[in-house]
Protein backbone atom coordinates (compact mmCIF):
# COMPACT_ATOMS: atom_id res chain seq x y z
CA UNK A 1 0.00 0.00 0.00
CA UNK A 2 1.52 3.29 -0.91
CA UNK A 3 1.27 6.33 1.49
CA UNK A 4 -1.57 7.91 -0.11
CA UNK A 5 -3.84 4.56 0.59
CA UNK A 6 -1.96 4.74 4.25
CA UNK A 7 -2.67 8.73 4.52
CA UNK A 8 -6.24 7.92 3.02
CA UNK A 9 -7.30 5.65 5.47
CA UNK A 10 -6.07 8.03 8.26
CA UNK A 11 -8.04 10.99 6.71
CA UNK A 12 -10.94 8.56 6.53
CA UNK A 13 -11.11 7.94 9.75
CA UNK A 14 -9.95 11.07 11.11
CA UNK A 15 -13.25 12.68 9.46
CA UNK A 16 -15.49 10.06 10.24
CA UNK A 17 -14.48 10.33 14.27
CA UNK A 18 -14.71 14.36 13.47
CA UNK A 19 -18.49 14.14 13.33
CA UNK A 20 -19.16 12.07 16.35
CA UNK A 21 -19.78 8.93 13.95
CA UNK A 22 -19.29 5.05 14.66
CA UNK A 23 -18.30 2.65 11.79
CA UNK A 24 -22.20 1.89 12.18
CA UNK A 25 -23.74 4.85 11.97
CA UNK A 26 -21.20 6.00 8.75
CA UNK A 27 -22.25 2.32 6.67
CA UNK A 28 -26.25 3.57 7.57
CA UNK A 29 -25.62 6.67 5.78
CA UNK A 30 -23.38 5.30 2.94
CA UNK A 31 -24.81 2.82 2.13
CA UNK A 32 -21.22 1.04 2.29
CA UNK A 33 -21.09 -2.48 4.75
CA UNK A 34 -19.21 -1.67 8.28
CA UNK A 35 -17.09 -4.69 7.40
CA UNK A 36 -15.67 -2.83 4.41
CA UNK A 37 -15.08 0.52 5.97
CA UNK A 38 -13.44 -1.02 8.57
CA UNK A 39 -10.85 -2.35 6.16
CA UNK A 40 -10.48 0.83 4.20
CA UNK A 41 -9.80 2.42 7.78
CA UNK A 42 -7.63 -0.23 9.19
CA UNK A 43 -5.45 -0.10 5.22
CA UNK A 44 -6.45 -3.43 4.70
CA UNK A 45 -8.36 -2.99 1.56
CA UNK A 46 -8.17 -0.33 -1.30
CA UNK A 47 -11.08 1.53 -2.01
CA UNK A 48 -13.15 2.14 -5.39
CA UNK A 49 -14.34 5.29 -6.33
CA UNK A 50 -17.78 4.77 -5.88
CA UNK A 51 -16.89 3.65 -2.47
CA UNK A 52 -14.70 6.78 -1.57
CA UNK A 53 -17.58 8.60 -3.35
CA UNK A 54 -20.28 7.26 -0.86
CA UNK A 55 -18.00 7.65 2.20
CA UNK A 56 -16.99 11.43 1.34
CA UNK A 57 -20.90 12.15 0.49
CA UNK A 58 -21.90 10.54 3.75
CA UNK A 59 -18.75 12.85 5.62
CA UNK A 60 -20.33 16.01 4.02
CA UNK A 61 -17.26 16.31 1.84
CA UNK A 62 -16.35 15.99 -2.23
CA UNK A 63 -13.67 13.00 -2.54
CA UNK A 64 -11.81 15.95 -3.65
CA UNK A 65 -11.35 17.18 -0.76
CA UNK A 66 -10.69 13.91 1.20
CA UNK A 67 -7.97 12.87 -1.16
CA UNK A 68 -6.77 16.58 -0.54
CA UNK A 69 -6.77 16.13 3.49
CA UNK A 70 -4.92 12.69 2.89
CA UNK A 71 -2.61 14.97 1.23
CA UNK A 72 -2.40 17.39 3.88
CA UNK A 73 -1.12 20.29 1.09
CA UNK A 74 -2.08 23.72 2.24
CA UNK A 75 0.24 25.66 -0.35
CA UNK A 76 -1.42 27.89 -2.39
CA UNK A 77 0.88 26.58 -5.74
CA UNK A 78 0.31 22.97 -6.47
CA UNK A 79 3.07 22.51 -9.17
CA UNK A 80 2.32 19.52 -11.97
CA UNK A 81 4.42 16.78 -10.20
CA UNK A 82 2.89 17.37 -7.05
CA UNK A 83 -0.80 16.76 -7.65
CA UNK A 84 -1.76 13.74 -6.27
CA UNK A 85 -3.59 10.96 -8.48
CA UNK A 86 -5.44 8.25 -7.25
CA UNK A 87 -6.55 5.59 -9.24
CA UNK A 88 -9.54 3.40 -8.38
CA UNK A 89 -8.07 -0.33 -8.62
CA UNK A 90 -11.34 -1.78 -10.13
CA UNK A 91 -11.79 0.61 -13.17
CA UNK A 92 -8.65 2.29 -13.46
CA UNK A 93 -10.24 5.98 -13.36
CA UNK A 94 -7.53 7.93 -12.51
CA UNK A 95 -7.89 11.28 -11.03
CA UNK A 96 -5.85 13.92 -10.17
CA UNK A 97 -6.44 16.52 -7.76
CA UNK A 98 -5.26 19.88 -9.45
CA UNK A 99 -6.57 22.33 -7.04
CA UNK A 100 -3.71 23.48 -4.85
CA UNK A 101 -5.93 24.13 -1.97
CA UNK A 102 -9.49 22.30 -0.68
CA UNK A 103 -10.26 24.36 1.57
CA UNK A 104 -10.66 27.14 -1.17
CA UNK A 105 -14.14 28.07 -2.90
CA UNK A 106 -13.28 26.29 -6.28
CA UNK A 107 -11.79 22.69 -6.91
CA UNK A 108 -10.48 21.70 -10.13
CA UNK A 109 -9.70 17.67 -10.48
CA UNK A 110 -8.88 16.27 -14.06
CA UNK A 111 -10.23 12.64 -14.81
CA UNK A 112 -8.99 10.06 -16.81
CA UNK A 113 -11.67 7.45 -17.98
CA UNK A 114 -10.26 4.29 -19.76
CA UNK A 115 -12.33 2.95 -22.23
CA UNK A 116 -15.18 1.38 -21.31
CA UNK A 117 -15.16 2.13 -18.24
CA UNK A 118 -18.15 3.20 -16.06
CA UNK A 119 -18.09 5.27 -12.59
CA UNK A 120 -21.08 5.59 -10.54
CA UNK A 121 -22.34 8.07 -7.88
CA UNK A 122 -25.37 8.69 -5.36
CA UNK A 123 -27.44 11.68 -5.47
CA UNK A 124 -25.93 12.45 -2.00
CA UNK A 125 -22.65 13.30 -3.46
CA UNK A 126 -23.99 16.23 -5.52
CA UNK A 127 -26.11 18.04 -2.33
CA UNK A 128 -24.27 21.06 -1.51
CA UNK A 129 -22.05 20.83 -4.72
CA UNK A 130 -22.01 22.41 -7.83
CA UNK A 131 -20.37 21.14 -10.55
CA UNK A 132 -19.28 21.48 -14.61
CA UNK A 133 -17.77 18.61 -16.57
CA UNK A 134 -15.49 20.04 -19.06
CA UNK A 135 -14.34 17.36 -21.86
CA UNK A 136 -10.54 17.87 -22.46
CA UNK A 137 -10.57 14.62 -25.23
CA UNK A 138 -12.77 10.86 -26.13
CA UNK A 139 -16.19 11.08 -25.40
CA UNK A 140 -17.74 10.87 -21.99
CA UNK A 141 -21.60 9.57 -22.05
CA UNK A 142 -23.13 11.30 -18.62
CA UNK A 143 -26.22 9.63 -16.87
CA UNK A 144 -28.24 12.49 -14.09
CA UNK A 145 -31.09 10.16 -12.99
CA UNK A 146 -33.37 9.21 -16.60
CA UNK A 147 -31.46 12.20 -18.64
CA UNK A 148 -28.11 11.29 -20.61
CA UNK A 149 -25.40 13.55 -22.31
CA UNK A 150 -23.16 12.61 -24.50
CA UNK A 151 -20.09 14.68 -24.38
CA UNK A 152 -17.08 15.46 -26.80
CA UNK A 153 -14.06 17.30 -26.58
CA UNK A 154 -14.84 20.81 -25.89
CA UNK A 155 -18.22 20.11 -24.63
CA UNK A 156 -19.28 21.76 -20.99
CA UNK A 157 -22.24 20.34 -19.06
CA UNK A 158 -23.18 22.43 -16.18
CA UNK A 159 -24.84 19.05 -13.21
CA UNK A 160 -28.53 19.89 -12.85
CA UNK A 161 -30.12 19.10 -9.40
CA UNK A 162 -28.04 16.30 -7.06
CA UNK A 163 -29.55 13.18 -9.14
CA UNK A 164 -27.49 9.37 -8.70
CA UNK A 165 -24.84 10.05 -11.88
CA UNK A 166 -23.21 7.44 -13.82
CA UNK A 167 -19.95 8.79 -15.89
CA UNK A 168 -19.33 6.42 -18.56
CA UNK A 169 -16.58 5.96 -21.71
CA UNK A 170 -18.42 3.74 -24.25
CA UNK A 171 -15.63 3.94 -26.43
CA UNK A 172 -12.24 2.32 -27.41
CA UNK A 173 -10.10 5.44 -26.14
CA UNK A 174 -9.70 6.94 -22.85
CA UNK A 175 -11.64 9.92 -22.08
CA UNK A 176 -10.04 13.26 -19.88
CA UNK A 177 -12.02 15.64 -18.62
CA UNK A 178 -12.22 18.46 -15.83
CA UNK A 179 -14.43 18.69 -13.14
CA UNK A 180 -14.93 22.46 -11.84
CA UNK A 181 -16.50 21.94 -7.88
CA UNK A 182 -17.64 24.72 -5.80
CA UNK A 183 -20.09 24.90 -3.40
CA UNK A 184 -23.93 25.59 -3.96
CA UNK A 185 -25.14 29.05 -2.43
CA UNK A 186 -26.79 28.45 0.22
Amino acid sequence: MDDLAVSLADTLRAAREARDLSVNALAARSNVSRAMIAKIERGEAQPTAVLLGRLAAALGMTLSSLIARAEANTSRLRRAADQPVWTDPETGYRRRAVSPDAGGPLELVEVELPAGAVVSYPAELYTYKHQQIWVLSGRLRLREGDVEHDLGPGDCLQMGPPEPSSFVNPTTESCRYLVIISKRPG
